[in-house]
């Protein structure tokens, strides 16, 4: 699996993700090609690990749905022991790169999938399970990951850089 050319920011929980993507989205970026992966105590996690069909008031339902639409929108969002939204076919492939993991998303696996390193991969996995959000831009170009990494410094990422297109030794063995 070839791994594309990215770019990607590590925030606390309390950022506003609505203004991190309207922010992309200004820079030329599609939801697309942006991955989010959150916290299982994310309040995002906790929307859509309570959603429910049988959910009697309109109002919140609603809202939930209207969430869950949202989220659907993107390449992929992970929330490790909740679930996933995929729509982008390169986020896919990624997850793939962790079948033989855990069945639930968002673990080192699934990074190293993306392209980071092994010691990156675990690293996140902690920090991600800490209350953490990961925002990942897949680029068509590696110049576009510079221009990523600097909106994704400029809406307040803790950690910004970006990742080269390349086939990592990691990903090839774990597939």
């Amino acid at each position: 699996m070839a791994v594309h050319p990215a770019a990607y920011g590590f925030y606390s929980q309390d950022v506003a993700l609505a203004d991190i993507v309207r922010n992309l989205n200004q820079a030329g970026f599609e939801n697309e090609d942006i991955c989010m992966m959150l916290s299982p105590g994310h309040p995002i996690a906790s929307i859509v690990r309570d959603a429910s069909l049988f959910n009697t008031e309109k109002e919140a339902s609603a809202v939930t749905a209207g969430l869950i639409g949202w989220l659907s929108g993107f390449g992929a969002v992970l929330i490790p022991t909740v679930g996933f939204f995929i729509r982008s076919q390169a986020f896919f492939q990624a997850l793939m790169v962790a079948r033989e993991a855990p069945a639930l998303c968002g673990n080192a696996r699934t990074l190293i999938g993306l392209g980071f390193s092994e010691d990156d991969a675990g690293r996140f996995e902690d920090q991600i399970g800490q209350l953490g959000v990961l925002v990942y831009i897949s680029c068509s170009e590696t110049a576009k990951t510079l221009w990523a990494r600097e909106v994704l410094r400029h809406t307040g990422a803790h950690e910004a850089a970006t990742l080269q297109g390349t086939l990592s030794a990691a990903a090839t063995a774990a597939a």
